[in-house]
């Protein structure tokens, strides 16, 4: 039965989604290098979208959909500074060639969007994965449409706004340096040490709210066995002289715990890969089924909710992506060791392009769909994919050759990393994005243009804004880098495994023990499922070992609050909407504290000063006056939940 499509891909909806583009991709660009986190965009587009589309006439829910959609692809392809910086940091690059970066940020992009295609219905609408953030994206549009009647309606605005200003309210305080932004520290344990740190961010525990406790549950238990085993284990043997028992363990995280959680996560992908499959499979099929229906009856012959994309226009654009990024890697290969064996060298990398894009877009896009596109380890999924083409690069030609030869295949391997990594990021936020379509009753075929044109605007904005920081502060390790260089620290971390792998360095031992340890979680969880108690997500417990606590820790917390807030809200009157108002609660304190940043990160970007809104040296009650603030926030959130969760008439 086909439907009537609303006003949904519009010239005013695109030119708006470019604007918030240029906006949301530089702070993006700027925090990543400066600070490694990105933030998701897709929910702040939602909301400027709704603001400045009431302006105009018949504006429809889809219409907005369409601005956070452009806006959220762009924004997330900023990650690419998370590989691309690194060709600086070698010594390859000096500064960002235009038309080069943006073709490979383009490419890696469109082929995302691509491979997201027949995933939607394997991973969107043949999935109960929680996808937080699609899900309170649609949230908030829903409630700026006026979905669900008025009475509903107006305490679903007051709960989406009074938790966004509660929200920006923390950021606000701890960067005027009146509240800590963290809790924690570094502590010693026998010869060694551990830390532990909470980041106080109320978006980490609406998030947390939004994803469940099992997910919860899977990262404290990656918590305590990077935090509370192997981070001890590995500083046994005692704090060299002269350090500060913080940086010391803070390095060992980075060099050492990282890799095995990056391991751990390479275990859990591979498995989860073989579990979703048979649905991408299904998909797959559902798609060419959907295409031979299309060709027999029309486009009309589908609900508006099931047109994708034709598959063949999906396939057929999948391979001829192949021949630009041949291209692209035989220019980049000139002068180097790849040009004495260009046409093996460029099979067997197109290849692992073609290969690798699947199975990471897969992977990818579980993972939006488990914890959130923002909370995503996507650097981990850089770290594998950079060791899967270094390897190919050492199988292909060897160690021992010269330093030049040598930074030059550590060249090639980023810059195919960086193609993949586009498609990494973009499916990692496409499905969130589709995911938000699907409950707000999207056309998807307009999504995924929109998805598109988001990539396309991204690849535009980012080099020159790369090229920008890069001449202003310059990157850390990078030749002639100032004391003001940004510390691009995935970057970083992503050229360290290059160069370690091509150069012999590489410590495959920890690697090896993080596989151990995700074959070992892969097997309790299908303990724990066949024997109907629960399930211990692999890929959730691989994020808590690879992610800082400063992340993790406020997500494990706002899971806490959730599972008991809901178990309440089930003995309601009206469980359903005592429910939703938890939901879209806690995506207001994600929107407040995703509107905060980009603020923020525009004051930083204009004053050239992290400390722009400190007021004088720092409060020395600063911690005792952040935990009282922070929990005192949470608990009136919720109470406010509790409250305004009674029947609706």
């Amino acid at each position: 039965m086909s439907g009537i499509a609303p006003r949904e891909l519009t010239l005013r909806g695109v030119v708006l989604g470019a604007i918030l583009t240029v906006v949301f991709t530089a702070a993006n660009v700027y925090l990543g290098l400066r600070i490694g986190l990105t933030f998701a965009t897709s929910i702040p587009a939602a909301v400027i979208s709704m603001a400045v589309l009431r302006a105009f006439s018949g504006t429809t829910i889809q219409e907005n959909n369409i601005v956070q959609t452009i806006a959220s692809s762009a924004g997330t392809l900023s990650a690419i500074v998370f590989v691309l910086p690194g060709l600086v940091m070698v010594g390859w690059w000096v500064d960002f060639p235009y038309w080069e970066s943006v073709a490979v940020i383009a490419v890696g992009g469109i082929l995302g969007v691509m491979y997201s295609v027949p995933l939607r219905r394997a991973l969107v609408t043949g999935s109960d994965l929680p996808y937080p953030e699609g899900v309170a994206a649609a949230e908030v549009l829903k409630v700026g449409a006026g979905v669900g009647g008025a009475e509903e309606n107006r305490k679903g605005l007051a709960a989406v706004t009074a938790g966004g200003l509660l929200a920006a309210l923390y950021p606000l305080l701890a960067k005027m340096k009146l509240a800590v932004e963290e809790v924690g520290g570094a502590f010693k344990v026998g010869s060694g040490g551990s830390m532990l740190f909470g980041g106080l961010s109320l978006a980490l525990v609406g998030v947390g709210h939004l994803v469940g406790l099992a997910v919860g549950i899977a990262m404290l238990v990656g918590i305590v066995i990077s935090f509370g085993v192997l981070l001890p284990q590995l500083t046994a043997g005692g704090i060299p002289a002269g350090t500060e028992l913080a940086d010391f363990i803070g390095t060992v995280f980075r060099q050492k715990i990282r890799f095995i959680g990056a391991g751990t996560i390479g275990i859990a992908a591979i498995w989860t890969l073989l579990r979703v499959i048979g649905p991408i499979v299904r998909g797959i099929t559902a798609a060419i089924a959907a295409n031979r229906a299309r060709s027999g009856a029309g486009m009309a012959s589908l609900e508006l909710t099931e047109r994708d994309i034709p598959i063949g226009i999906v396939g057929g654009t999948i391979i001829l992506a192949m021949v630009p990024i041949a291209l692209l890697l035989a220019d980049f290969a000139v002068g180097g060791p790849v040009a004495g064996a260009l046409g093996l060298t460029l099979t067997a990398s197109v290849i692992y392009v073609l290969v690798a894009g699947i199975i990471i877009a897969s992977v990818c896009g579980y993972m939006a769909g488990l914890i959130g596109a923002s909370n995503s380890p996507i650097s981990g999924v850089g770290i594998l994919a950079a060791l899967g083409i270094s390897l190919l690069l050492l199988g292909l030609f060897g160690q021992g050759g010269s330093e030049a030869d040598t930074k030059a295949l550590v060249a090639f391997a980023l810059f195919v990393t960086a193609i993949v990594f586009g498609v990494a990021t973009i499916s990692n936020d496409n499905l969130q994005d589709l995911k938000t379509g699907q409950l707000v009753g999207a056309t998807p075929w307009r999504q995924q243009v929109a998805l598109i044109l988001g990539v396309l605007f991204g690849a535009l904005v980012i080099p020159p804004i790369l090229d920008l920081l890069n001449s202003t502060f310059g990157f850390q390790g990078a030749p002639g880098a100032g004391e003001n260089a940004l510390s691009a620290p995935q970057a970083s971390l992503i050229s360290a495994i290059a160069q370690g792998v091509l150069g012999g360095s590489l410590d495959w031992y920890l690697v090896g023990l993080g596989a151990a340890i995700g074959a070992g979680v892969v097997f309790v969880d299908e303990l724990l499922k066949r024997a109907g108690r629960g399930s211990l997500p692999p890929l959730a417990v691989g994020m808590g070992m690879y992610l800082p606590t400063q992340v993790t820790a406020m997500v494990i917390v706002g899971a806490i609050l959730g599972h008991h807030y809901n178990k309440w809200a089930a003995r309601q009157s009206a469980p359903e909407f005592a429910e939703r108002m938890g939901v879209l609660t806690a995506t207001g304190l994600i929107v407040g504290d995703s509107l905060f940043n980009i603020a923020y990160a525009a004051i930083v970007a204009g004053t050239d000063n992290p400390d722009a809104l400190a007021i004088g040296d720092g409060f020395p009650a600063a911690l005792p006056v952040g935990i009282f603030a922070f929990a005192g926030i949470i608990a009136y959130a919720y109470w406010r939940m509790r409250r305004d969760s009674v029947s609706v008439t």
